[in-house]
C-alpha cells in the first residue's frame, strides 16, 4: 500500500510540474490571461536573501510576471569574460516562485545612461552588440523561466547623425528617390522631411536587426518591445511594420515622464488615450503595458510624483479595458546608485510591500479569480475613430515656435487637438478608438454608423484623399475642425486657389484670423469655446451652421452616403483650455448617434468608462476622478442583467442601472444578457 501511495504521490508531483511549466510557457495571442507584475531590477551589491524576497513577494501579491533589465556591464568580470552568475540568480528565483521573465536587452552603455542607447553608433558597435545578444540569448533561453525579450528599451528619439546612421541613410534615400512619386505641385519648392521619414525607418530597421539577431538563436519565446513618449513620439513609430516580427506590442506610460499634456487629475484620460493607441498600433498582435509608474520621484521625472494606491488601480485597469493583455509596473525594488536610486518602487526601504503593491496585489487576485472571462474578453469600442496624421505632426514640429502663449503656435496642439475630442467621447461613458491615419481600415463596404475626427491635423497627405471621400461616401461621417488638411504633406498650403478637398469638405477657406486665446464661436445653437485661430469659409455644396455676421464659421456637407461636418477653428482645443465640455459635448451629440452604445447619462465631466465583451458577458470598468462621490446612469441599447461588482477599492454600489462610485473609486461590474 505505502508503494502504491508513493507511486500515486510521484505521479502526482510530475502532473504538477507539467501543469506549471504549461503555465508558464510563453504563448502570446489574444485569449492569454492578463498578467500583472512589477520589474525587479538587479545589480551588483545585493544580497541573494533580498534577491530572493523580491520575487517571493511577487508570487505573495498575486503577480506573475517581471521584467529584467540585462546589464551587459553586469555580466564581465575583471577579465572581461563573461560571467552571468549575477543574473543566474534571478532567473533560478524566478522558477522557483513561478515568476516569468521578460528579458529586457541592455547592452553596454555609460553607467549615466538610464534609459539606453536608441541606435548603435558606428558598425564596430553593431557587431559588439550582435556578439552581447548571441551570449545572452544562448545562456538564458535555459531557463524555463524566460518568457520572452524584450530587444530594446523604449526605442524612439535617437540620434540619425552618428557614422552607422548616414550609411545607412545615404542607401535608404538612394532606394527612396529612386521609387518615391512626383507631388501634383512639384512647381513649388518645399520643405524636406526626409529625416523624418528616415528615423521612421531607421526605428524599424533596428528593432528588426535585433528581432532578427535574437532568433538566430531563440526561434521560439515572444519578441515585445515598449515605446514610449507616445503623445510627441508617434510620428516616429511604424507599428503595422513592427507587426510582422514582433510576438506583441508594449509601451511605457510614466506619468512624471510622458503625461505633461496632462494635469494630474487626467492621467485616467493620458492612460486611456496612450492605451488605444496601442492596441490600434498592435493590430493583429496582442499588447500590453510593459512599463506603469510604481513608486516614487525625487529628481526623476519631468512632474514628480508618488502614485497613490487609487491611481495603481485606475491605471491598470484602464489598459485592461482597452484590451491590454496585463501590465508591469516599474519598478518592485529601487536601485541603490545613480539616477532615479532609492525612487520608482513599490516595496518600501524596508522591503516591505507599500500600499501601491498591496493594492496591485487585490486586482491580481481578481484577475486570478476570473481568469477565464478576462482571458477571452474583448474591448468593445464606440464606433468613433479619433486619428492623428504622422505628418501633421512632422510639419507641425518644424514649424511651431518653441516659446509661444499660444498652444496652436507650439508643438503638440496636433495631439492635443485630437485628444480633445478623444476626452469629450470619454466623458460621454463612449470607447473611442485612437489610430493613426494609415492604420485606418478603408477596405469596408460600409461605414454608416462609424464617425472619423481629424482635429487640426494640419498635413494631410495626397494619398489620402480618395480614401477620406471613400470613407464618406460610403456613409461614414467625417468630423473635422481647426487646420486640418491646411498642409500636404511637404507643408505646402493646400487652401489658397483650388483646394483638392473642396468636394468633400463642401467648400473653400476664405481666410484664417488670428484673434484671442480662448473666444466664444456660435456653431448650430452652441456658444463653442475656440482657440486663437478662425477660420471663414465660402461654402460651395455645404450648409452653413455656423456664422458670424454674413459670414460662414461652420458646415455640413452630404458626399454619397455619408456627411461632413466642417469647424475650420479650434473648437477641440479651445474646449480643453477650458476645461470645460459641456457645449462641446451638446454639439456631438447632435451628429454623433449613441443610442447604440453602453454611455452615461448625463456625461461625466470627471469620469471614463471602458466596456469589455465576453460572449454575452459585459464588463465596464468606471473611473471617478471627481472630487466627490457620483451617482451615475449606465445606459446600454439591451437590458444588461446581474450586475455583479468584481472589483471595487471603496464603497461602489449599484442599483439597477444607477452606479453611486466614490471619489478616485474604481469600479469593475461584470453583466450578463442572460
Amino acid at each position: 500500500m505505502n508503494l502504491n501511495f508513493r507511486k500515486c504521490y510521484e505521479i502526482f508531483l510530475i502532473i504538477l510540474l507539467f501543469i506549471t511549466l504549461a503555465d508558464m510557457k510563453a504563448q502570446v495571442n489574444f485569449n492569454d490571461i492578463p498578467m500583472i507584475g512589477a520589474e525587479v531590477f538587479i545589480e551588483p551589491g545585493q544580497s541573494d536573501e533580498n534577491v530572493e524576497s523580491w520575487f517571493k513577494i511577487l508570487r505573495e501579491n498575486k503577480m506573475d510576471v517581471t521584467r529584467i533589465r540585462m546589464f551587459e556591464n553586469y555580466m564581465k568580470d575583471a577579465n572581461g569574460d563573461w560571467d552571468f552568475t549575477l543574473f543566474d540568480r534571478a532567473f533560478s528565483y524566478a522558477e522557483k516562485y513561478q515568476i516569468k521573465v521578460y528579458a529586457n536587452l541592455f547592452p553596454a552603455t555609460d553607467f549615466t545612461d538610464v534609459g539606453g542607447f536608441k541606435f548603435p553608433y558606428n558598425e564596430e558597435h553593431l557587431n559588439r552588440i550582435a556578439d552581447y545578444i548571441k551570449n545572452v540569448v544562448l545562456h538564458f533561453k535555459q531557463f524555463s523561466s524566460l518568457y520572452g525579450w524584450v530587444p530594446i528599451n523604449e526605442p524612439g528619439g535617437g540620434s540619425i547623425n552618428d557614422p552607422l546612421a548616414r550609411a545607412i541613410y545615404k542607401k535608404w534615400h538612394d532606394d527612396y528617390e529612386d521609387s518615391k512619386q512626383s507631388n501634383k505641385l512639384t512647381a513649388y519648392n518645399h520643405l524636406s522631411f526626409d529625416n523624418e521619414k528616415f528615423l521612421l525607418h531607421y526605428n524599424t530597421w533596428y528593432l528588426k536587426w535585433l528581432s532578427d539577431e535574437i532568433r538566430k538563436y531563440d526561434k521560439e519565446k515572444p519578441i515585445h518591445v515598449n515605446n514610449h513618449q507616445i503623445f510627441t513620439l508617434a510620428s516616429q513609430y511604424d507599428f503595422p511594420s513592427w507587426r510582422t516580427f514582433l510576438s506583441s506590442l508594449g509601451g511605457s506610460a510614466h506619468a512624471s515622464w510622458h503625461f505633461g499634456f496632462f494635469p494630474r487629475n487626467r492621467y485616467d484620460i493620458a492612460i486611456s488615450a496612450n492605451s488605444e493607441i496601442l492596441r490600434s498600433g498592435a493590430g493583429n498582435i496582442p499588447w500590453m503595458m510593459t512599463e506603469l509608474q510604481g513608486g516614487n520621484n525625487i529628481y526623476s521625472g519631468n512632474k514628480p510624483i508618488c502614485p497613490t494606491k487609487e491611481e495603481i488601480s485606475q491605471w491598470f485597469w484602464i489598459t485592461i479595458g482597452s484590451g491590454s493583455k496585463g501590465a508591469i509596473y516599474w519598478c518592485l525594488n529601487p536601485r541603490a546608485s545613480g539616477s532615479e536610486a532609492g525612487e520608482w518602487a513599490m516595496v518600501d526601504f524596508q522591503n516591505k510591500p507599500a500600499d501601491r503593491l498591496v493594492e496591485a496585489g487585490r486586482i491580481g487576485a481578481v484577475i486570478d479569480k476570473n481568469r477565464q472571462l478576462f482571458a477571452e474578453a474583448r474591448p468593445l469600442n464606440s464606433k468613433i475613430h479619433v486619428i492623428y496624421i504622422r505628418e501633421s505632426m512632422w510639419v507641425e514640429n518644424r514649424l511651431a515656435r518653441r516659446a509661444s502663449d499660444f498652444e496652436a503656435r507650439q508643438a503638440g496642439a496636433v495631439m492635443k487637438s485630437a485628444l480633445s475630442f478623444f476626452e469629450a467621447f470619454s466623458h460621454m461613458g463612449l470607447q473611442p478608438s485612437f489610430e493613426e491615419l494609415g492604420e485606418f481600415d478603408f477596405s469596408k463596404s460600409s461605414y454608416k454608423g462609424h464617425t472619423m475626427v481629424l482635429s487640426n491635423q494640419i498635413a494631410i497627405p495626397e494619398t489620402y484623399d480618395d480614401k477620406l471621400r471613400y470613407f464618406v461616401r460610403n456613409g461614414g461621417q467625417l468630423i473635422i475642425d481647426g487646420l486640418t488638411g491646411y498642409y500636404d504633406e511637404n507643408a505646402i498650403c493646400r487652401m489658397m486657389n483650388d483646394f483638392p478637398l473642396e468636394d468633400l469638405f463642401g467648400g473653400n477657406i476664405s481666410e484664417f484670423k488670428f484673434t484671442d486665446n480662448l473666444f466664444q464661436l456660435q456653431v448650430d445653437q452652441e456658444k463653442l469655446p475656440s482657440h486663437a485661430l478662425k477660420g471663414y469659409i465660402v461654402p460651395v455644396t455645404g450648409k452653413s451652421i455656423g456664422f458670424e455676421g454674413d459670414k460662414t464659421t461652420g458646415l455640413t456637407n452630404q458626399y454619397g452616403r455619408g456627411r461632413v461636418i466642417w469647424i475650420p477653428s479650434l473648437v477641440g482645443l479651445g474646449t480643453r483650455i477650458e476645461d470645460d465640455f459641456e457645449s462641446f459635448i451638446r454639439f456631438l451629440r447632435r451628429y454623433v448617434n449613441i443610442s447604440e452604445e453602453i454611455h452615461f447619462e448625463p456625461f461625466q465631466n470627471d469620469m471614463l468608462m471602458k466596456t469589455l465583451k465576453n460572449e454575452d458577458t459585459y464588463i465596464s470598468i468606471i473611473v471617478n476622478k471627481s472630487d466627490s462621490k457620483q451617482d451615475v446612469k449606465i445606459i446600454a441599447p439591451f437590458e444588461l442583467k446581474k450586475p455583479t461588482i468584481l472589483f471595487s477599492n471603496c464603497t461602489a454600489l449599484m442599483t439597477d442601472n444607477v452606479l453611486s462610485i466614490e471619489s478616485e473609486e474604481t469600479v469593475v461590474i461584470s453583466w450578463s444578457l442572460r
